[in-house]
Order: C-alpha cells, then structure tokens, then sequence
C-alpha cells in the first residue's frame, strides 16, 4: 500500500479511469453482439444501425483514450467488412 499522499491519489484516480474504461468497453461490446446477432438473423437493417451504435461509441473510446487509435481502426474496420461481406453474399443469393 501507498505511503505518500499523492501516491493515494493516484491509486484512487486509477480505479475511478479502471471502473470508467470498463464500463465503455462493456457498451462496446454490447453492440458488437447485437450487431453479430442482427447479422446471424439476417437483419441488413438492423445490422447497420447496431454498426453505427458501436462505431459512435468505438469513436468515443478512442477519443478518451480508453482503446488505442489503431484497435478501434481495426475493430470498425472488421465490422464493417462483415457487413459488407453479408450483403454481397445477399446479392450473389438473389442472382
């Protein structure tokens, strides 16, 4: 345990960033599954909406600095290429 003052703030803010970075990562992961789960069912629709719901709050950790530049590049970058992927294969399927 800390003996300096300021060492206990630090520890403090620490947990109150831990307790908030956790939070924004759950949301995220929250709309990375209904967006999954719109896809398995086949709802484009819906599909996109949820994408749009995690790419707001991707960005938004990204911006905070909860989740690194790069890692939230390649998390909306990985949604939207199996959104992309749906479709196409939706298209090929009514050909």
């Amino acid at each position: 345990m800390a003996n300096i003052k300021s060492a206990k703030k630090r520890i403090e803010t620490a947990e109150i960033n831990r307790e908030r970075n956790k939070k924004r990562k759950s949301v995220i992961k929250h709309w990375e599954k209904e967006f999954a789960n719109a896809l398995n069912s086949g709802e484009l629709n819906k599909a996109e909406e949820n994408l749009r719901q995690a790419e707001k709050y991707i960005n938004k950790a990204r911006s905070k600095g909860t989740l690194h530049d790069n890692t939230a590049g390649r998390k909306i970058s990985r949604l939207t290429m199996r959104l992309n992927k749906a479709k196409q294969n939706l298209t090929a399927k009514e050909a």
